[in-house]
């Protein structure tokens, strides 16, 4: 069983309070012993006070808390930090993935113009594979699995078919934009974008 220590359960602030990336508590707990980061503590919509390290390692541990076991007891571990110092956002483009071309392609077949289920497209390289089609960006784009598998080792155009537009690399994006609340973190969500 993986230790709570090891998970990326806390989130990490900029100095402006823009959320900026995940860390794991031991991470945190460096951080902010070093002083680079405070923790914050959150009560609800009623409390959200930085605390220094010093204050951070007395406060009590509530039912909800993740905790470690230390020698005065339990420690409680922070759900945010604030990186006292830090002020970028880091930029990042989308990792290439099914996903990210169902998403760049808004889900629809790039040579039918028919929206996909999730289970009703895969990728199609506009230039095959066996004909020297990279697996990139520029050559990626998500097709209903007939028209895909009509289409073969055949270019487009050999196949009878029209591309819709274009596929383009997308364009890097803050990475606030990429973090998600997958532990269900209710302490996160004024911090991170709406996603949809």
């Amino acid at each position: 069983m993986d230790s709570v220590l090891e998970k990326n359960v806390v989130l990490v602030l900029n100095k402006f309070w823009q959320a900026v990336n995940t860390t794991t508590p031991a991470h945190a707990f460096c951080q902010m012993a070093a002083g680079n980061a405070v923790g914050l503590n959150i009560d609800g919509d009623s409390l959200m006070l930085p605390v220094p390290w010093e204050t951070w390692v007395d406060l009590p541990v509530r039912d909800d808390d993740l905790s470690v076991g230390v020698v005065k007891g339990a420690l409680r571990v922070p759900t945010v930090i604030l990186a006292v110092h830090y002020k970028k956002v880091p930029m990042r483009r989308p990792k290439f993935s099914y996903r990210a071309i169902r998403e760049r392609d808004g889900g629809r077949c790039q040579y039918t113009g028919r929206p996909l289920r999730a289970d009703e497209g895969n990728i199609d390289h506009v230039v095959p594979r066996a004909r020297g089609g990279k697996t990139s960006w520029a050559n990626c784009v998500l097709s209903c699995k007939n028209v895909n598998n009509r289409k073969g080792d055949r270019t487009p155009s050999e196949a009878g078919l029209k591309l819709m537009k274009e596929p383009e690399t997308p364009k890097v994006l803050p990475s606030t934009l990429f973090l998600r609340n997958t532990h269900g973190i209710a302490d996160w969500e004024p911090f991170l974008i709406a996603q949809s």
